[in-house]
């Protein structure tokens, strides 16, 4: 069992928090993922900024543009991730789209991962049939590897994500971009019950559109996570790193209550 299953398999409602690496500068997205672990959340995902974010919404969009405005490389990201992993017990799961994978080597980056204390992957792009050399590696090396479902995802498709994700499987609450949004899409329960079909046991977190903590407490109902980003992204962008951990201590209250 990895790190984060045996995480998201201990007792309590979980989150899922998200920063991307870089933003506004390295050091300060180590010190900004370091707050949010000592805040509360459970898992951290830290974001590789990309210059072609299909997924995410305009707040991610920005900051990951700034990271790399601000001279981000992907090879900085390792030595980011072993800071923040010397530093605390959360499982960081780096995501990433996977063209930067490729450009690097697919074998080279999971290499460097597991150097940096990383527990694995998110990749939101990539589908399981297409991830022939990235399930080789990632089982050599024992890295988590959490595949996509979407509410337009076959059964078909949902059972092959479920059954290659290791970690747990990234449930997509809507059929459009990450942000924030008033209400939780009902589709996410749709999703949900795909996984939970195809493998009872596997655990699932919902994401993109999770924004309060009462949000992340219903997700908590029928998943085994809430997966948080632009929120956290925009406290950041607001206040600093005190308004960053301020948001986390409130969604895990909200979790709590």
């Amino acid at each position: 069992m990895s790190k984060t299953e045996d995480v998201l398999r201990s007792p309590g409602d979980k989150l899922i928090g998200y920063f991307p690496a870089g933003f506004p500068t390295l050091p300060e997205s180590v010190d900004a993922a370091l707050a949010m672990c000592e805040a509360g959340i459970d898992v951290l995902e830290f974001g590789v900024p990309y210059s072609d974010p299909v997924m995410d919404g305009l707040v991610i969009q920005q900051a990951t543009e700034l990271a790399l405005e601000n001279g981000f490389k992907l090879n900085q990201l390792f030595g980011a991730v072993q800071e923040i992993t010397s530093k605390t017990s959360t499982p960081v799961l780096v995501m990433t789209y996977w063209n930067p994978v490729l450009q690097y080597g697919v074998e080279r980056f999971a290499r460097e991962l597991v150097a940096s204390g990383a527990a694995g992957l998110i990749t939101p792009d990539l589908i399981p049939d297409e991830a022939g050399e990235w399930l080789k590696i990632s089982d050599e090396l024992g890295l988590d590897r959490v595949f996509l479902v979407a509410p337009s995802s076959t059964d078909s498709r949902a059972a092959t994500a479920t059954e290659l994700s290791r970690g747990f499987v990234y449930a997509v609450s809507t059929m459009g971009i990450t942000g924030v949004r008033e209400d939780l899409d009902e589709l996410a329960r749709g999703v949900v019950g795909k996984v939970r079909k195809a493998d009872p046991d596997k655990f699932v977190a919902v994401g993109i559109g999770v924004s309060t903590g009462e949000q992340a407490r219903e997700v908590n109902d029928y998943a085994d996570g809430a997966i948080v980003g632009s929120v956290f992204v925009r406290a950041f962008q607001s206040g600093g790193i005190a308004a960053l951990a301020n948001k986390v201590r409130e969604l895990v209250a909200g979790l709590n209550k």
